[in-house]
């Protein structure tokens, strides 16, 4: 059987140290985006007698948070991958000027 293996990326090789960062900073801007989204649609639930007050709406914040950082984590919406290539291709950028 023929061995595949991927292409190599077009991008210069980074050090695993900057390119976690880049990654961590990435899936962070993701799960503030998403936490902000899901607190939108978290608005629209009705939840009836049992809604109302300061502490729903603290406990609807930690709620949002909890399902963005899950959908984050479980690979979230391609966000962090765009935000992750950007913040890589400006480090080259800003390297090729040292």
């Amino acid at each position: 059987m023929t061995e595949v293996t991927a292409p190599q990326p077009a991008l210069p090789s980074r050090t695993p140290a900057r390119e976690s960062e880049a990654a961590a900073t990435a899936r962070e801007f993701e799960a503030m985006f998403l936490t902000q989204t899901v607190e939108e649609m978290l608005r629209t639930v009705d939840m009836g007698s049992f809604g109302g007050g300061e502490a729903e709406e603290i406990w609807r914040g930690f709620l949002a948070q909890a399902y963005a950082s899950e959908i984050a984590a479980g690979g979230g919406t391609g966000i962090a991958r765009s935000v992750e290539a950007s913040i890589e291709a400006y480090q080259a950028r800003m390297g090729e000027d040292e």
